[in-house]
């Protein structure tokens, strides 16, 4: 049967038999197609790998990626720009290969693919209560719901078991390092080390040392040969995290990183191998430091093969309610207090708030609240969020609160909606309920009463 069953797809009838004749003389199975449509006259599925050739009559190349669903797609290129290779990444390609290609090339990259191909489909699937989903089958543990949060997931899914280098974009505090994570659990380096660097928390002199090591007298202060970071993550993924900070010299150490799978230690002459896979993440905006000469544009566009964004905290919508709870049941656990609540209030004021630190400033904003509470209730003065002051109350009786209830719902204040709910429900619940329902104390209920001037009626 040979080594594996592969699907040609190429426009041009000398380099398509040429390939032919290449892979049917190492023990491939080969069928030929000359273009997309053609190529799906056949069951894509019982091949282990499609070579395509980028530029087709009709649809090109990549349109086979989808298509396929699970079997690996490799483009071929004679418009050999990082470019068009990064675009045919991006959709899904597993790899790509610049024509006229190196036969030898050519064959690794075959013989890789298949191989991964067959790694995967003998790991079992995982459950959706492995540790590296939530309990909502989201990766990592990441919490979110909204549509651009659906997006990324679904993205982390496809790109996870790959060998494609990620970059990760986002404003800081938006979690980039969980989403390398979840790249990392997800992939078949899971059982590897994932070494995540922080590439602005080091300083500048010591970066091209940390990352790729030294050897002994290499400098000042360099009485012992060093291992770096990226010997550290062999086999494993390496995460830079604010990759804009890298210096240009190390940069270009980490293009040949990129490029030819080795490094070279700070004061050796000699070059070692490494197998890393790169997760690279940053707040700034690389390509226009690229066209600055801040920032290498080979490196950018090595880099840049798949984007993931991580949207900011203010555009995730209902996310930040969800967030704020699970935060709040996260510290209460780390700090061994009881069971808090969030008042009405608060989650307003949490959603009105624009968040410029993003999950880390909420996260630090509710770790303030439970210390500085003194019961069960987050309470919006606890939160310290200056800008998200809730208007103030102008009804002095129930007289006003009584025409309060002909207002737009989507107008009413936090007071406007407590004065709305008690008198609409005060009748048919006693205050225990009253209290519950507005997540609120019952000492707290009676607080507001007394403020609002809408006394309990008295029974009977």
């Amino acid at each position: 049967m040979g080594l594996g069953k592969i699907l040609v797809v190429e426009d041009e009838p000398v380099i398509r038999s040429s390939l032919r004749r290449l892979l049917t003389r190492n023990d491939y199975v080969v069928t030929e197609a000359e273009s997309v449509g053609d190529a799906c006259q056949n069951d894509l599925a019982s091949f282990d790998l499609i070579i395509s050739d980028l530029r087709l009559p009709g649809e090109p190349g990549t349109a086979l990626i989808e298509k396929s669903e699970h079997t690996p797609v490799l483009i071929m290129t004679s418009y050999a720009s990082l470019r068009s290779a990064v675009d045919s990444m991006k959709m899904g390609a597993v790899d790509y290969i610049a024509k006229p290609f190196d036969h030898d090339d050519m064959l690794k990259a075959v013989a890789d693919t298949i191989s991964r191909k067959d790694e995967v489909l003998a790991e079992p699937v995982p459950s959706a209560d492995t540790s590296t989903t939530s309990k909502d089958g989201n990766p990592a543990g990441i919490i979110g719901r909204c549509a651009p949060m659906m997006t990324l997931f679904s993205r982390i899914n496809r790109v996870a078991p790959t060998e494609a280098t990620v970059l990760v974009l986002g404003e800081s505090g938006t979690g980039k390092e969980l989403v390398a994570k979840a790249l990392h659990e997800a992939s078949r380096r899971d059982t590897k080390p994932l070494v995540s660097v922080n590439c602005a928390a080091i300083p500048e002199t010591l970066i091209e040392s940390e990352l790729f090591g030294h050897e002994k007298g290499a400098f000042t202060g360099a009485t012992t040969t060093r291992n770096g970071l990226v010997e550290a993550a062999d086999g494993g993924t390496l995460f830079l995290d604010e990759i804009g900070e890298l210096p240009l010299e190390a940069q270009a150490r980490l293009l040949r990183v990129l490029q030819e799978g080795e490094i070279r230690r700070v004061g050796s002459v000699e070059s070692r191998k490494v197998n890393v896979r790169l997760i690279a993440a940053t707040h700034r905006n690389l390509k226009l430091m690229a066209s600055e000469g801040t920032f290498r544009e080979d490196l950018y566009y090595r880099l840049n093969v798949v984007e993931l964004n991580l949207p900011p905290l203010r555009e995730r919508g209902q996310d930040i309610t969800l967030l704020a709870e699970a935060l709040l049941e996260k510290t209460t656990k780390k700090m061994g207090t009881s069971l808090m609540l969030i008042s009405p209030e608060a989650l307003v004021a949490i959603s009105r708030h624009p968040w410029p630190g993003n999950v880390r400033e909420l996260e630090n904003a509710i770790e303030r609240a439970v210390i500085l509470s003194e019961d069960d209730m987050i309470t919006p003065d606890l939160l310290g969020l200056e800008s998200s002051s809730l208007p103030a109350a102008s009804v002095q009786a129930p007289q006003a609160a009584t025409e309060l209830l002909d207002e737009n719902d989507s107008e009413l204040s936090m007071e406007d909606y407590f004065l709305r709910f008690v008198l609409e429900h005060q009748n048919q619940m006693n205050e225990t309920q009253l209290a519950r329902k507005l997540g609120i104390s019952r000492k707290c209920l009676w607080e507001r009463r007394k403020r609002l001037g809408i006394p309990r009626k008295e029974a009977g």
